[in-house]
């Protein structure tokens, strides 16, 4: 009879985990969409490996909404701007920004990730 209750108990249990766990990742997934659908912006993905971003250069147009996403493949990264009108991204994070100037907007990695870390630099540069 204790053997049937435990059994029970453990089956209902993955039942409410398995329940909850599905339930967490449907949301994940409308969120995901439906912050797709209520921005046009272009996305500019910078993808930081240790002590290197994937480009010297990244170009934007002046006045459009452009979706900033800082991607780490190795590591803990962070950019900061050297002008401080755009936010600092952590590892995953995105920010849709529009920069109304031209110019060369330079960028460093704000989070000490190695021997290499001085080096990490680049430019957004919006025309």
């Amino acid at each position: 009879m204790f053997r049937i209750t435990w059994v029970s108990v453990i089956i209902v249990a993955y039942v409410i985990l398995l329940t909850a766990c599905g339930a967490s990742k449907n949301e994940e997934v409308q969120s995901g969409s439906s912050e797709g659908s209520k921005t046009s912006a272009n996305e500019v993905v910078i993808t930081a490996t240790n002590w290197k971003f994937d480009k010297a250069e990244y170009r934007i147009k002046k006045g459009e909404p452009i979706k900033l996403t800082l991607k780490s493949e190795s590591g803990v990264h962070g950019i900061a701007f050297e002008d401080d009108k755009i936010k600092e991204l952590h590892s995953g994070d995105s920010e849709v920004v529009t920069i109304n100037e031209a110019g060369t907007y330079e960028f460093f990695c704000n989070m000490m990730c190695g021997s290499g870390h001085a080096n990490m630099k680049a430019k957004l540069i919006v025309e």
